[in-house]
């Protein structure tokens, strides 16, 4: 992929009293990249999201306005994170493959729920999809792209419009995907949600997404390897997803 040059230096933003130094917000540029990387297949590159994540801090320096009464970091974050998504979008980067097997294991999780009564051990799932438990786990690997956005992707579409899930991503003129998030109702459910996770996948979630520690580092503390946490953290978000796509 390439991206249009540009230069690193202050821009004047919608109120010309305030002027953003760009230069000093590129280490959020590569903290956000860094977070979204961990969640792509491998053919996409640390190096493509900064720069286009670069290019999404200066709009959203162009465009920041302080009398709007938001943190310059939390309006950027989320122009940085659009302008990836609009990127990933444009490349069509998840395979159709992938995006039915994140379906399948959603469903499989859900069915089980239901006839259980508690969250599924992995070779119960494995079984249910008539796999070995070997083969489920690579499946889960394989899925590594769809837990792009923090829960955002819970569409139920058909394959023909759904295998690429930052397709869902709301544009400009739909609601907020931080405002459902802040809904105390949907926040209630999300917390009922990962409550019902196994320890460890509670674990994962926790390292990765409050600590903020990478693949490699989350494997160190569980003494796996950082492909295991990886299918760890597929299933755990499979497992979120079963579980509130209803209330979705």
């Amino acid at each position: 992929m390439t991206f249009p040059s540009f230069r690193r230096s202050g821009y004047a933003t919608a109120a010309p009293s305030v002027e953003i130094d760009v230069e000093a917000y590129t280490p959020l540029v590569r903290k956000l990249a860094g977070i979204m990387i961990a969640r792509l297949p491998a053919s996409v590159e640390l190096g493509d999201l900064v720069q286009v994540g670069m290019i999404g801090l200066i709009e959203a320096a162009r465009q920041f306005d302080p009398a709007q009464g938001v943190q310059f970091e939390t309006f950027a974050s989320q122009r940085i994170r659009g302008a990836m998504l609009d990127e990933l979008r444009r490349e069509d980067w998840l395979p159709r493959q992938a995006r039915r097997n994140s379906r399948q294991i959603e469903e499989a999780i859900s069915k089980l729920e239901q006839q259980l009564g508690h969250a599924p051990l992995e070779s119960e799932i494995a079984a249910e999809m008539g796999l070995e438990l070997e083969q489920y786990q690579d499946m889960l690997g394989d899925c590594k792209g769809t837990t792009l956005l923090h829960f955002e992707d819970f569409s139920t579409g058909d394959d023909e419009g759904s295998h690429n899930p930052v397709a869902n991503v709301a544009d400009e003129d739909s609601p907020d995907p931080l405002a459902a998030l802040s809904d105390d109702n949907f926040r209630r459910h999300l917390v009922s949600a990962i409550k019902f996770l196994p320890e460890r996948d509670q674990l994962v979630m926790a390292l990765y997404y409050e600590q903020e520690l990478n693949l490699k580092e989350i494997g160190a503390v569980l003494g796996v390897t950082e492909s295991r946490v990886c299918q760890l953290h597929s299933q755990a978000i499979a497992r979120l997803r079963a579980k509130l796509k209803d209330w979705l």
